[in-house]
Order: C-alpha cells, then sequence, then structure tokens
C-alpha cells in the first residue's frame, strides 16, 4: 500500500512540474500592435494580418543611418539565421523604416541585399508617412521615433527587437544592438514552437 501512495505522489509530482515547464517564455509586454499596412521591399502591401498565425520579430531602422542600424540589422540577420539552424518555421521578421520617404522599395531591396537578408521571412516596410510610423511605433510598440534635428537626415528612433505572438500581441523585447540577445531570442521561438 506504502507504495502505490509514494508511486501515486511521484506520478502527481511529475505532472504537476511538467505543467509548469511547458513552453513558456517570460514576458515584459503585452500590448496589441494596432493595425498597419506597408509596402514591402518588393512592392507588394503587408498588413499586420497578413502577420496573424505567425510569431514574428519586429525593429525599427532606416537605411542611411550611420548609427544603430548598422548593428540591429546585422543582428536581425544573425537572428535569422539562428532560427534557421534551430528549424524554427513559424516566424517572420519585420523592419519598419523610420524614414519612409527615403527609403523606397527599391532603396529597401538594396540595403537588404547588403546584409543578404532571406526576404521569404525577412520583410523591410516604407509606404507610409513619417507620423505614421512615428504614431505606429510609439503607440504600440512603445518606443520613441523622432524627426532628424533641423539640418540633419539622422531620425532618432528605439533599438528594441519585439517579439509579437500570432494574435499580434507584443509579449516582449529585446536589446537590439546585442549580439547576444539574438541567443535568448532564438531560444525563445524556439520554446514556443
Amino acid at each position: 500500500m506504502r507504495k502505490w501512495i509514494n508511486l501515486s505522489l511521484i506520478l502527481t509530482l511529475v505532472v504537476i512540474l511538467g505543467a509548469c515547464g511547458g513552453n513558456k517564455v517570460e514576458t515584459n509586454m503585452s500590448d496589441p500592435v494596432e493595425d498597419f499596412s506597408a509596402t514591402t521591399q518588393d512592392g507588394n502591401t503587408l498588413t499586420r494580418d497578413d502577420l496573424e498565425g505567425k510569431w514574428w520579430v519586429a525593429d525599427f531602422i532606416f537605411t542611411n543611418c550611420t548609427t544603430v542600424c548598422l548593428p540591429m540589422t546585422s543582428n536581425m540577420k544573425k537572428l535569422q539565421d539562428k532560427l534557421d539552424e534551430a528549424g524554427v518555421k513559424n516566424y517572420h521578421l519585420v523592419s519598419f523604416s523610420v524614414d519612409p520617404e527615403f527609403d523606397t522599395p527599391e532603396v529597401l531591396t538594396e540595403y537588404a541585399e547588403q546584409y543578404e537578408a532571406d526576404l521569404s521571412t525577412w520583410s523591410f516596410l516604407t509606404g507610409y508617412d513619417f507620423d505614421y510610423i512615428k504614431d505606429l511605433s510609439v503607440n504600440s510598440f512603445k518606443s520613441l521615433v523622432a524627426p532628424p534635428p533641423e539640418g540633419e537626415d539622422q531620425v532618432s528612433h528605439g533599438t528594441s527587437f519585439f517579439l509579437v505572438n500570432p494574435e499580434g500581441e507584443i509579449i516582449k523585447h529585446y536589446k537590439g544592438t546585442e549580439a547576444d540577445q539574438m541567443d535568448q531570442i532564438a531560444e525563445d521561438l524556439k520554446n514556443l514552437q
């Protein structure tokens, strides 16, 4: 009888611990992405609804940036490679341009080629005006976007990468300028598959 009680306790513990372990990721955000419509580097339209059902990682960059966008885009490429190596399937990367007037689809295509981006899982977006992307960044992603100072061409913007769930809710942000954060994003996405 005692063996059965012990076995029952062990099985109960296994079930409880298994339920706690699961495919959980520690989150630090819980904000819905508002509807958006943008033009991809290929001239196609991409909306929030097009990403429904996929995990996606977003950032905000611009192609003539001379500072933070360089490591951010390099890191996004590293992330794409890590996700592919890990066999993660249901994901998409989204880079919103914060300088849509300069960043035409053609400019974005050339930029993507410089980084050897796989455009089947990574979209570079434009086709809106500056106020539109500023509002999307601030309202949905809680990330600053400000126009360049008078006489300059460098837009101020946040450097985070944002993990968005298949329902369009941002659940976590990471430091987009830090290469080691790409390991964390890849691990999180692998755990969520």
